[in-house]
C-alpha cells in the first residue's frame, strides 16, 4: 500500500468516525428530548391529579340592582354594596361573578353560570341587594325589568332565592352561604297588598348559612351612607379572620344594638363545614 492509499484510508476512517459521532449525538439528543417530554407529561399529569384532590373552590354570585324604573329614586347603595363586597370576597379567595342592574334574563344566565361551575368541593355564596318580595311563602329577588301588578307577577318576573338554594343543593355544593339585603319598602307590593311585609323566612337546610337584613315580614329604611347598614357591618366583620357563622352573627348583633332593636337581621344556620373568612382560600 502506497502513501496516497494509506492517507486516503486514514481520511475515510476519520470521516466515518465523525459521521458515527454525529449520528450518536443526534440519537442522544432525540432521546433526551423524548425523556423531557415524558417528564413534562408526568408533571402535568401530577399537577392535574394533585390539583383536583383536597382543593376547595370558592364561588360567589353577587347581584346589585339599583335602577328600577318603578321606583322614585335609584338604590345607589345596592350598587356600591355589590362592588365593595365583590372586592372583599375576591380577597377571601372567591371567584366572583358580579352583575349590576340585572334583568330577569341577566339573573337567569348568572344563576346558570354558577350552576355549571359548582362541584362537591365548592363553597358557594349568593348576595343580592335590591328589592325583594315574598309570594307563596317564598322570597323572590326582583330584576330591574320586573313588571308587577299582582302577586302572580312576582313568581313570573322574580327569581326565587329558595330555588337558587335548591340548585346549589342539587349540584352538591359543599357549603352554601346567602346574604340578602332586600327587606326594603318597594313600589310593587302596595299595588296588590294593603301593606308591605318584607321577605318570607328562608330555610337554611342542608349545610347552609343565611343572613337577611331584617326579620321575616319586616321592612327597613335605607340609611344615607355609601353602603347599607347590613353590608357596612358585614364588610367590617368580613375583613377579620373568623368563621362564617361568627361573621354572620357579629353582623346581626352589631346592627341590632346600633338600631336599639329597630332592625334585627336574621341568621339561619345548618352549616357543618368550617368556612372561614379573613384568610384567602382558608
Amino acid at each position: 500500500m502506497n502513501v496516497k492509499q494509506l492517507d486516503l484510508s486514514r481520511r475515510t476512517i476519520a470521516l466515518a468516525a465523525a459521521l458515527i459521532g454525529t449520528v450518536s449525538l443526534v440519537i442522544g439528543a432525540h432521546a433526551a428530548l423524548n425523556m423531557r417530554a415524558i417528564d413534562a407529561a408526568k408533571a402535568v399529569s401530577t399537577d392535574q391529579i394533585t390539583g383536583s384532590i383536597g382543593q376547595t373552590s370558592r364561588l360567589a354570585l353577587v347581584i346589585g340592582n339599583g335602577h328600577y324604573p318603578d321606583a322614585s329614586a335609584p338604590l345607589t347603595q345596592s350598587i356600591n354594596d355589590a362592588r365593595a363586597l365583590s372586592s372583599s370576597l375576591r380577597k377571601n379567595g372567591f371567584d366572583v361573578d358580579m352583575v349590576e342592574d340585572a334583568t330577569k334574563d341577566d339573573m337567569v344566565r348568572a344563576v346558570t353560570r354558577l350552576k355549571s361551575r359548582i362541584t362537591r368541593d365548592s363553597v358557594v355564596m349568593l348576595f343580592f341587594g335590591g328589592y325583594g318580595v315574598q309570594a307563596g311563602r317564598e322570597s323572590y329577588m326582583l330584576p330591574v325589568d320586573a313588571v308587577i301588578w299582582k302577586e302572580g307577577d312576582v313568581r313570573r318576573h322574580g327569581v326565587s332565592i329558595d330555588g337558587v338554594l335548591d340548585m346549589m343543593k342539587e349540584q352538591g355544593a359543599k357549603a352554601k352561604l346567602v346574604v340578602v339585603d332586600a327587606s326594603r319598602r318597594n313600589p310593587y307590593e302596595r299595588r296588590f297588598r294593603s301593606y308591605s311585609h318584607g321577605l318570607a323566612p328562608i330555610s337554611a337546610s342542608d349545610n347552609a348559612l343565611i343572613l337577611t337584613s331584617a326579620s321575616p315580614g319586616k321592612v327597613v329604611d335605607d340609611g344615607k351612607g355609601e353602603h347599607s347598614v347590613l353590608v357596612s357591618e358585614f364588610l367590617n366583620n368580613l375583613s377579620k379572620p373568623g368563621s362564617a357563622e361568627s361573621v354572620f352573627n357579629k353582623t346581626r348583633l352589631a346592627i341590632s344594638r346600633a338600631s336599639e332593636g329597630d332592625q334585627v337581621p336574621t341568621v339561619s344556620s345548618s352549616l357543618l363545614e368550617d368556612v372561614r373568612f379573613g384568610e384567602a382560600g382558608g
